[in-house]
């Protein structure tokens, strides 16, 4: 199967969502006065502000951990989806 762009790739992995979430907010009063950076570099668009707190879609998370490396308050809980769950890559 010849697969071209990104877009076509992400399409193709397969994604089963876990009944917990595996993305926690520490402390949602740092995201008052943040940037939000994990809103902005989330390749995934997993984050996002709804003017009062930060949402979280985390089943359509890549895993790739990107959040929680640029948050600078350290504010993000990340950790694996369980076995059997989150995504599978079928390229790269």
């Amino acid at each position: 199967m010849e697969v071209g762009n990104l877009h076509e790739k992400l399409f193709a992995n397969r994604y089963r969502p876990d009944t917990s979430n595996h993305l926690q907010v520490k402390n949602g009063e740092q995201c008052q006065r943040c940037h939000r950076y994990c809103e902005t570099l989330c390749p995934a668009g997993v984050y996002r502000w709804d003017g009062i707190g930060l949402v979280i879609d985390y089943d359509g998370c890549l895993e790739c951990g990107t959040c929680r490396l640029v948050c600078p308050y350290d504010n993000i809980e990340w950790n694996l989806p369980r076995g059997g769950y989150g995504v599978s890559y079928r390229f790269g």
